[in-house]
């Protein structure tokens, strides 16, 4: 059952992987590094993410780093020269802090922005086409005393030990383990969009991560490699009337949502074709997210809206620790380790998945008295990244003592 250094025999351990994006990729790399061969199944034919880019912040980097894709990682990311707040009307700068190497001494790793492709192309690399299918919808599961099995839309079965569901909003794992609720809207919408720099030459500080403020929309964006990708947000509507997370927008929709606003951010949202109009969607807490032999990583145990830009941080640090729970476990008590997961995973990625639900109220303040503290506010913080950046989910001793205040936080922790 064991190897001579206490790890999991490869062979005794079977791992099936339910979703072909960043967390289960992770997984798949995570438990190679063990000597645990996952199989991961992907419903589309051709490997592909919500977003053309992505941010990854210290708190995955350094995880990534460890499992030997730090210098791969850097070769096609950038760093963002600072985060920076604006007002919606003036492109005033109502604050500000530096990131490239400043917040890498802090936080011991860098804030790394690239096109989410390249990304995938890393991570699938490392865990070999041999074990990536692509095609392969599951339909059920069917749990047994020695196993679990997958059944596929094309009427194909798999049999493993375990099932790891990284299949992301709408997931078919968590189905067979909670009729708790799944995601919901959360009464915003966006627009996204990947413009190059050399269109958006009146964009103030394209290399900069930056948060625009306005009543009842926001934009964030951030550089990738010669282009600038943004998140324009909108109140509204109140309710989502598609059964999928997009809904064809009226033509010049985008660009009148925000008449009004800076002309330097204008230019970057009318520079390319608009896209559709995106659902945000949250997931309420789930009492569990594990059943049996089905666990869940990622955004099928805790969609969140994107503000603090935690999406796929979150499920990063969810792979590498429920592999680690798995090396150091037993084959055959799969329970220990999947407690071992919970018991380290849940309580951060609910208080962030929390702190992110009142952002769009902090973020669309109108002008006056509110919008005012708020901005005086951000330019007195000066620690608001710390309580997640600085975690280390290896080592969660790491920054043990830093007290986490949610009512500033709520103010502060935009990004």
């Amino acid at each position: 059952m064991h190897t001579k250094n206490g790890r999991n025999d490869p062979d005794k351990l079977r791992v099936a992987v339910v979703g072909g994006g960043t967390g289960g990729l992770t997984l798949a790399v995570a438990l190679r590094r063990h000597g645990i061969v996952a199989e991961v199944f992907e419903r589309t034919a051709v490997l592909g993410e919500v977003g053309a880019a992505i941010s990854l912040t210290a708190n995955s980097v350094r995880l990534l780093a460890r499992l030997g894709l730090g210098d791969e990682l850097e070769r096609v990311s950038v760093e963002p020269t600072e985060v920076i707040y604006r007002d919606w009307r003036t492109g005033e700068r109502i604050a500000a802090q530096p990131i490239g190497s400043q917040y890498r001494a802090r936080f011991g790793a860098g804030f790394l922005c690239m096109r989410r492709a390249a990304l995938q192309q890393i991570l699938s690399r490392a865990v070999g086409g041999e074990h990536l299918h692509l095609g392969r919808g599951v339909r059920h599961l069917v749990e047994g005393p020695d196993g679990i099995r997958l059944e596929f839309t094309d009427g194909r079965l798999h049999d493993a030990d375990l099932v790891v569901g990284a299949d992301g909003l709408h997931s078919v794992v968590r189905g067979s383990i909670t009729d708790e609720a799944g995601p919901r809207y959360s009464g915003v919408s966006g627009f996204r969009g990947l413009v190059p720099m050399s269109e958006v030459p009146d964009l103030p500080d394209p290399h900069a991560l930056q948060a625009w403020m306005g009543p009842g929309k926001s934009v964030l964006h951030y550089p990738t490699r010669g282009m600038v990708n943004y998140l324009a947000v909108v109140d509204g509507p109140s309710e989502w009337p598609a059964l999928n997370g997009t809904l064809p927008a009226v033509p010049g929709e985008l660009a009148e949502h925000f008449a009004g606003w800076s002309p330097g951010l204008l230019q970057l949202l009318t520079a390319t074709q608009q896209s559709d109009r995106w659902a945000l969607f949250t997931q309420p807490p789930l009492s569990t997210w594990a059943r049996g032999r089905a666990v869940l990583i990622g955004d099928a145990a805790h969609t969140m809206l994107p503000y603090h830009g935690q999406g796929a941080n979150q499920t990063i640090e969810d792979a590498v620790v429920l592999a680690d729970a798995l090396a150091d476990t037993p084959p055959g008590e799969y329970a220990v380790a999947i407690e071992r997961y919970q018991r380290a995973r849940r309580a951060r990625a609910d208080l962030i998945q929390r702190s992110s639900l009142d952002k769009p109220s902090i973020l669309h303040l109108p002008d006056g008295p509110a919008a005012t503290t708020r901005n005086t506010a951000l330019r007195e913080a000066d620690d608001h990244l710390v309580w997640i950046h600085d975690y280390d989910a290896q080592r969660p001793d790491r920054g043990h003592g830093i007290q986490i205040d949610e009512s500033r936080d709520q103010v502060f922790h935009l990004v």
